[in-house]
């Protein structure tokens, strides 16, 4: 047999509900864990939620605990979450009693060490290049001599002072600044906004487009500098239409988009450099380049000058070019009278040996047998032209055939079109007369709305609209002053009046006391 006393009996135990021992519960976890700093790799991030809250996890070897970041708190975080990056979290420890699980409120999350920045920015260079956004065929050749250069960069730090004094230096052109922060929260995205929106300028437009852009910052950390490395950056760098350079940070500094550029430069100041080329080096070589030109017409003249006095001196004399042909001319003279002599003796012997062979007999012969050819020919072409004639009252009988057919053939088809336009012309008076009646429907119901809206309903139940000179509805009797020429507008008709001095309510009493001679000159009364 056993035996228990009160104290130990278990029905002394204070009893609690659900809810509360949940709150109790979570106070004191809250005061406990109010404020630590917990290392883990994230796990099952998918992303901000739709209502801008982020739901994930942090992990190591052993353990796991649920984690949030509230709306506010992730627009102020520097890095955003990425799955498998190893970070360091500061936040407070708390509990979600629907559920009886405990979760970390992130408050601020940064990178494990610098070695975990590294290894996202090697994650991420990579990621970038399998895309080719850091292939050389998408790089883009700098022009020699821009009109127009834009500078994305903050206005107050000494970067920009130093590419505008450089370009000022080497070669004055117009520069378009485009202010951005270049560390901190948002940074990425306004830069990434800039390059966008220097590529959406218009040529020809207010603002004039740049031929170049240079995205510069001085130097920093990798935390200072990590702005560059954002996603967004380097893909509005590698789309930019326009010829980018990268100036980001010292010589040994590298960022992502130092790879996407066109091109990188050591300095802020080198950037200007590429950028423009130096005008004084370019008057001198022009003079050189005047110069050598000179020197090298003059030296062609004197060449051609003095080709052409050797071929002058190598030409042989006027006498010397004719003293052949003279010779052969006076050579042609002398035998002329001897040739013409010759000629017409051999022209009368071969017209003596021509007239020998014509006869009379031999011209009658000739004769006879062109008549015959000619007689040939007629009976030939009398029976071209009987054969022609066949042939043509062949095709007439045949029209004649087809033309005795043609009236009754029209006729079908006249009827057949009749019957035809018969059918349209009734469809198209019915589909009118649909038309029509939908239409007069929507008139009369647009009508109906009208009349229902109309202010003119209003007048006729005794208000009254007030417009001033302009024409325009008086709203309120603060916006008149006394003297003010106005128009009121009943349901049957318009009234011009006057405004009085009065702001209020007429008194009748005194209006009839006033003499007849204190009464103004106008006829109009006053409308307060």
């Amino acid at each position: 047999m056993s035996f228990f006393s009160d104290t130990d009996s278990p029905s002394n135990l204070a009893e609690y509900s659900v809810s509360e021992l949940s709150g109790s519960i979570k106070r004191t976890v809250e005061q406990a864990f109010d404020q630590v700093r917990v290392r883990g790799e994230i796990s099952g991030y998918r992303g901000p939620h739709s209502s801008g809250h982020a739901y994930f996890s942090l992990k190591d070897d052993k353990a796991r605990i649920d984690a949030v970041v509230w709306k506010g708190s992730f627009s102020r975080l520097r890095f955003k979450p990425e799955e498998g990056m190893e970070v360091i979290a500061t936040g407070k420890i708390t509990t979600f009693p629907g559920s009886s699980k405990y979760q970390i409120v992130i408050e601020t999350l940064e990178p494990a060490g610098a070695g975990a920045l590294m290894a996202l920015l090697e994650e991420r260079r990579r990621k970038l290049a399998a895309e080719g956004l850091f292939d050389t065929e998408r790089k883009k050749p700098l022009p020699f001599l821009p009109h127009v250069i834009g500078v994305v960069t903050s206005p107050t730090g000494a970067v920009i002072r130093d590419i505008l004094h450089r370009i000022s230096d080497r070669f004055p052109v117009h520069v378009v600044v485009w202010p951005v922060k270049v560390q901190g929260e948002g940074s990425g995205q306004e830069v990434a906004a800039a390059i966008e929106g220097f590529n959406a300028f218009a040529p020809g437009g207010p603002i004039p487009r740049p031929d170049v852009l240079i995205v510069a910052r001085g130097g920093g950390s990798l935390e200072d500098l990590w702005s560059f490395n954002d996603e967004i950056v380097v893909r509005a760098a590698a789309a930019s239409t326009i010829p980018l350079i990268s100036a980001v940070g010292h010589e040994t500094d590298w960022t992502l988009i130092d790879h996407a550029a066109d091109r990188r430069a050591p300095t802020p100041t080198g950037a200007a450099e590429m950028a423009v080329p130096v005008k004084a080096d370019l008057d001198a070589e022009i003079a050189s380049l005047a110069a050598r030109l000179r020197g090298a017409m003059a030296r062609q003249m004197d060449n051609r000058r003095q080709g052409a006095r050797a071929l002058a001196r190598a030409l042989p004399s006027l006498d010397q070019l004719l003293a052949l042909p003279r010779r052969r001319f006076d050579e042609a003279a002398a035998g002329l009278g001897r040739g013409l002599q010759m000629n017409t003796v051999g022209k009368r012997r071969a017209f003596e040996r021509t007239a020998a062979h014509l006869r009379p007999d031999m011209l009658l012969t000739r004769i006879a047998e062109r008549r015959q050819r000619v007689t040939d020919r007629l009976l030939r072409a009398e029976r071209i032209v009987e054969r022609r004639l066949d042939q043509m009252r062949a095709r007439l009988s045949a029209f004649d055939v087809s033309l005795r057919a043609t009236p009754a053939r029209i006729k079908a088809q006249t009827e057949r079109s009749g019957d035809r336009l018969r059918g349209l012309a009734l469809r198209a008076e019915s589909a009118l007369s649909a038309d029509l009646s939908r239409r007069r429907a929507l008139l009369q119901a647009q009508d109906r709305m009208l009349q229902s809206l109309s202010y003119r309903n209003v007048l006729k139940r005794g208000y009254a609209l007030v417009r001033d000179e302009e024409g325009a509805p008086v709203k309120g009797a603060a916006s008149l002053g006394p003297g003010r020429a106005i128009a009121i507008e009943f349901a049957d008709g318009t009234v011009d009046a006057v405004t009085g001095s009065g702001g209020g309510a007429p008194r009748r009493k005194a209006a009839k006391a006033e003499p007849e001679a204190e009464k103004p000159a106008s006829r109009q009364g006053s409308l307060f």
